[in-house]
Parts: C-alpha cells; structure tokens; sequence
C-alpha cells in the first residue's frame, strides 16, 4: 500500500514531467522555444516544489476555502518567481531590483513556517505577501527602478495582479479559520 506523501511525490512528479513537456515539444516545433539543460532544471525544481506543496495541502482534511486559497497562494508564487526569471518584472529579467520581489517568496515561506498550515497563520502570511508586494512596487516606482522598460503604469497594473491574488487567498484563509467546526 502507497502512503500518502509516496502519492503525493509521485502526482508532483508527474504533473512536473507533463509540464515540462511542453516546452521540450515546442522546442522541436519552433526556434523560439530554445531552452537548454538549466532551464529545464531550474523550472523542474520550481514546478516540482510548486506540485508538492499544492498535493500536500490537498491530502489534508481541510475546508474548500482552505484549498482554494493554497492553491491560488501557490500559483500566484510560483508565477512570481517563474515571471521574474523569463522576463522580469522591474525592467528585464537582468536587472537586480528584481531581486526585491525575494522577499515577498522570504516571507511566505517563513509565514508558512511560523502558522504552522493553520488557516488563521496562512492568511497572516499571505496578507503579509500582499503588503511586502505593495511596497517593492512603491520603491521600484519611487526610485524609478524599471526606467525605461519598465513605466510606473506597467508596474501598477502586473503588480496589482500579484497583489489581488494574495489578498484573494489571505481572504480565503481567513474565511476557512472562521468555520465553527475546525480548530
């Protein structure tokens, strides 16, 4: 018999193989897709973690709300980081202010830590995610840190984005601590 977290390894893996999939196709399909070995690595390692997490917190007992909002949380972390290393946020992928956005994925990881996966912590840790996101936006717009690649009206708008979706799960969590029948 397969315990629960062998389950839940071996759904990340395989979510984690057919994702990656797709750019290995693309690569046989166009020039533009033109990934090597670390790229591979690097998005197998993000999905991997990505995937664990999300069938981690879906074996749990827990309420809808609750799940709904890991996932939105997980999503919305993981597209944070994977943007920044395509593209970037703060101007391009090379520019350094991106490295700002870290401690938005420093402080979820250490909220998750701390709340110990209760709902009333995660959604602490993600309103928390939400306030760091508004002031590295604040300060790349402030110090004009994405100039010329990035306007303080394009940084508003892909930051709301980020921001709406940790407030979304932080109201969820939230909503899941406020049920009578879990501790």
């Amino acid at each position: 018999m397969m315990t629960t977290r062998c389950k839940v390894v071996n759904y990340a893996l395989l979510i984690t193989g057919l994702i990656l999939l797709l750019p290995l196709l693309a690569m046989g399909l166009s020039q533009e897709v033109n990934w090597g070995p670390l790229d591979f690595v690097v998005a197998g390692a993000l999905l991997f973690s990505a995937n664990f997490a999300f069938f981690k917190a879906m074996a749990q007992p827990r309420p809808l709300a609750y799940h709904t909002a890991a996932g939105l949380l997980l999503f919305a972390t993981l597209l944070l980081v994977w943007v920044n290393l395509a593209v970037g946020v703060i101007g391009s992928e090379d520019n350094p202010a991106n490295l700002l956005y870290l401690g938005v994925v420093i402080i979820g990881i250490v909220g998750t830590a701390r709340g110990r996966l209760t709902p009333r912590g995660m959604a602490i840790t993600a309103m928390a995610m939400a306030v760091t996101q508004v002031l590295v936006t604040l300060v790349a717009i402030a110090m004009e840190l994405g100039m010329p690649v990035s306007t303080p009206v394009e940084l508003l708008l892909i930051n709301s984005l980020y921001i709406c979706l940790f407030v979304a799960a932080a109201g969820l969590f939230w909503h899941a601590a406020q049920r009578a029948d879990y501790p």
